[in-house]
Order: C-alpha cells, then sequence, then structure tokens
C-alpha cells in the first residue's frame, strides 16, 4: 500500500507539472522576445531576485545564465531592501521572480528601479499584481493550481518559473551563438571543459622524457630506454631526429616469438607504420578517439618536419581527466 501511495503520487505530480508547463507554450509571445532583448541589450549584468522558493529559482536562473554567457548573479529581495541594492548598477537589468507579484520585499524595490531607470522583467504567476503592472516586461507563469495536494505548497508554479528562465536562457544562448567551446570556457573543471580546452600540448611529456632512440642501436639498447622512460613504447629516429619508426611492448613479444635477440638491429624490428602521430595542437579528447580507433595506448607528437616533440599514453590522458 506504501509503496503504492508514492508511485501514484510520483507520477500524478509528474504528470500536472508536465500539463503546466504545456499550458504555458502560448504565453511565449511578444514580451519574451522583448524580455530576451533587454537581457540581450544590457550593457552591465542580469541581476536575479527573489524571496522563498522563488528566490531559490532564481538563483539557479542566474547559474544557468552565468554559464551560457550572460552576466549574472543573485540578489536576496530582502536583503536588496537593507543594503545590497548598491550592487545593482545603473547598466544593469534586473529580472523578479514572485508567485503571487505582491511579495513587500520586491514592492520595496520597483520604485527605486523606476526611479533609476533599471530595466525589469517580472516572470510571476499574476500578471495582473502589482510586479506584474509594474515591470517593463511580464512573463506569466501562471498555473491552474500546484501539483500539492493541499494546493499550498510551491511545487507546480515554482516548476513553470523556473522553466521559463530556462526558455530565455536557451533563447539567448542561440540568439547569441554560443558555442561549445564558449560553455567550456565557463567550466574548466567540469568534463566538458577538460574535453573542449585540454590539447595534447597540455598533458605530454617532452625533452628527456620522450622515449628515443636512433634506428642503428640493438634492440637491448632501445629496451633500456623504453624502460627508463616508462610510456610502453619508444620513438625511433633517423640522424636527423625525423621519426622512422615506433617499437612497443607488444611488438617485444612478436619479436621475440620470430626468434630475434637483444642484438638485433630496431630498424629490424620496429613499425614503419605509425598511426599514433598527432599535433600538439590536436585536443586531448581527439587524441583519445584516436587510439580507440587504432586499438593503441600511446601516442607521438610531432613537428611539421616529422620530429618527436612530446609523448603520451592512456595512463597521462587518465590523469587529465580526459577519461
Amino acid at each position: 500500500m506504501f509503496a503504492q501511495t508514492c508511485i501514484s503520487a510520483g507520477a500524478r505530480v509528474l504528470k500536472e507539472e508536465a500539463k503546466a508547463l504545456l499550458d504555458l507554450v502560448p504565453t511565449i509571445d511578444d514580451n519574451f522576445v522583448k524580455a530576451c532583448k533587454i537581457m540581450l541589450d544590457t550593457k552591465g549584468k542580469v541581476i536575479l531576485t527573489g524571496v522563498g522558493k522563488s528566490g531559490h529559482v532564481a538563483t539557479k536562473i542566474a547559474s544557468t545564465l552565468a554559464s551560457t554567457g550572460t552576466q549574472s548573479f543573485f540578489v536576496q529581495a530582502g536583503e536588496a531592501a537593507h543594503g545590497d541594492l548598491g550592487m545593482i548598477g545603473k547598466e544593469d537589468s534586473v529580472i523578479a521572480i514572485s508567485n503571487s507579484g505582491e511579495g513587500s520585499e520586491l514592492k520595496i524595490l520597483i520604485p527605486i528601479l523606476k526611479r533609476r531607470q533599471i530595466p525589469l522583467i517580472a516572470i510571476t504567476g499574476n500578471i495582473d499584481s502589482s510586479l506584474g503592472k509594474a515591470a517593463n516586461v511580464t512573463l506569466s507563469a501562471h498555473v491552474g493550481r500546484e501539483a500539492c495536494p493541499l494546493n499550498l505548497a510551491p511545487t507546480s508554479s515554482s516548476t513553470a518559473e523556473l522553466a521559463i528562465g530556462d526558455a530565455l536562457a536557451v533563447a539567448l544562448i542561440e540568439a547569441r551563438g554560443f558555442t561549445e567551446k564558449d560553455f567550456a570556457l565557463s567550466h574548466p573543471g567540469g568534463a566538458l571543459g577538460r574535453r573542449l580546452l585540454v590539447h595534447c600540448q597540455d598533458i605530454m611529456h617532452r625533452g628527456s622524457e620522450i622515449p628515443v632512440v636512433k634506428d642503428d642501436v640493438s634492440l637491448k639498447d632501445a629496451l633500456f630506454e623504453m624502460t627508463k622512460k616508462t610510456l610502453g613504447f619508444i620513438c625511433i629516429v633517423n640522424e636527423d631526429h625525423t621519426l622512422v619508426g615506433v617499437y612497443t611492448d607488444g611488438d617485444l613479444r612478436r619479436s621475440l616469438e620470430k626468434g630475434a635477440t637483444i642484438q638485433t638491429p630496431i630498424r629490424e624490428l620496429m613499425s614503419t607504420t605509425v598511426r599514433g602521430i598527432v599535433k600538439q595542437d590536436t585536443l586531448a579528447a581527439d587524441a583519445l578517439a584516436l587510439m580507440h580507433n587504432f586499438k593503441i595506448n600511446s601516442l607521438v607528437v610531432t613537428d611539421d618536419n616529422n620530429r618527436p616533440i612530446g609523448a603520451f599514453n592512456l595512463h597521462d590522458l587518465m590523469r587529465a581527466g580526459i577519461i
């Protein structure tokens, strides 16, 4: 009985909130366009404000805007009336969120914003409220009832406010031509940031750390170099330091099976078809894809003259958080 009650209530809430959002689709009209225009034309920052649950929604919207190309932050409406209003500059715009549109904290701010000619966008469940009438642009977040069975706890209404904020953010993403790389610049610590910002030159071993030998050395000398550098392979170069082949742990097993000795010249054993070559400005994520495609564990980084300038393996990609 308990389980069924929970499942029934959960499903009902999702259906009711989904319907509430669909009912708002017709309200995305010229007022929505005007709100987007105000935000795009804002030379300063877009300030979100609200109290209670609407304040929490405003905080999330401010964060979404800030991470998608719109400079934005949240100011708690009650604190704004006690000094934090100084955070709002004349080149800013304000988005105030309130289901009733009659909160006393917001009412105090309205005349001050008007006097300073700071554009005000309202997201409210009551477009005829004090906030709705005072705003330069009012966006409806009206819902027929809350998903709460008592029709009291902000549920459908806060979901509607959040969805309107997301709609504004996404509209601005498309209007600005905001790209994945732009997004990554705001998320350097996240997986997307690492995927789009980390290049091979950021993770590769350089200089004396590169496992490299001349093509006239023996397998014995090549193995000493491979063991010393611990990348699981070595680069073989000619007199001009041009890459002519590679030799891996796997090649060693195959060489021994064919009867090679430690005195065998490495040029007779190396792989001359080198698939694992990248440039230093190659994205590390693209390098990883190359490894997967060719089923190899290491890559050589070469310059324009095909000379090794770096090397790395899967462990280096793991340490960089690419995997």
